[in-house]
């Protein structure tokens, strides 16, 4: 019998193709995992810089800002203040920045009424908002203010929210604004609401433009569509209450007759 030869060339052959192959499965491994650290790491260095702006709150300090025109505005803390001063609009809102980085205005829009995410369940196009001309600057976890105004007489939303505050009805506000390198932009709609000496500012809606949140807004639709279904059921049965007390050609109460006319006759 002869001895079997070993072919050492295709031992070698293969032993470095098993290792290559384990080197790259390491590899992409390793890339892998790499990407992944390095997407958290975005991420958490993003929500260290995002800001989000809500009205601030009622005890906060009262806070005061002039216009270019050298017009001045107070406005209190929870509150905002809308004046209508010789054909030119004044415009402000008390701010709190609950996020953890710095908020930079960029821009904002106004129209007269209440939006919510029943008859308004998106913001307003990017074109329509009007940029700052002043830097206005939140920081993290404390208070500051918005401020904007309407003058050109053949603005047709200078008029019309100059007739808004003459009759003290409800104006919305959104504003557009960014981390402090001009990214996560954020629109935040505010709610101003007429009391009797001031003007309420509450926020109902946030969206990012640059990622998905803060809520799904399929999310938002359903529960839009169930608040609507409670709201029309809780209608019917006002209206059906309504027409159960309805009073009779006489004067009586409906559901009195109805009461009366089933009462038992007595017999002799």
């Amino acid at each position: 019998m002869l001895p079997l030869a070993t072919d050492w060339p295709t031992i070698s052959s293969l032993v470095t193709g098993a290792g290559t192959l384990v080197l790259a499965v390491a590899t992409f491994a390793a890339v892998r995992s790499a990407n992944r650290s390095a997407r958290i790491a975005e991420t958490a260095l993003q929500e260290q810089r995002r800001p989000v702006l809500t009205q601030s709150r009622l005890e906060d300090p009262l806070q005061k800002l002039m216009f270019v025109d050298g017009r001045w505005l107070s406005v209190a803390g929870g509150r905002a203040a809308a004046e209508h001063i010789d054909g030119s609009v004044y415009l402000a809102i008390s701010l709190r920045n609950v996020g953890s980085g710095i908020g930079v205005c960029q821009g904002w829009t106004v129209r007269t009424g209440l939006s919510t995410s029943l008859t308004m369940p998106t913001p307003a196009a990017l074109e329509e908002f009007r940029l700052q001309s002043r830097d206005l600057y939140v920081p993290a976890g404390d208070i500051g203010m918005w401020q904007g105004a309407l003058r050109n007489p053949e603005d047709p939303a200078r008029a019309a929210v100059a007739e808004a505050i003459d009759t003290r009805q409800p104006i919305t506000i959104e504003l557009l604004y960014s981390d402090q390198v001009g990214l996560q932009r954020t629109i935040t709609r505010f709610g101003l609401t007429p009391t009797a000496d001031s003007w309420l500012a509450s926020v109902t809606r946030h969206w990012y433009l640059d990622w998905d949140g803060p809520r799904p807004e399929h999310e938002v639709r359903a529960a839009v569509d169930v608040v609507q279904r409670d709201w029309d059921a809780a209608g019917r049965r006002a209206a059906s209450r309504a027409l159960g007390a309805a009073p009779n050609v006489d004067g009586t109460a409906a559901h009195a007759a109805a009461t009366d006319s089933e009462e038992p006759r007595t017999t002799s």
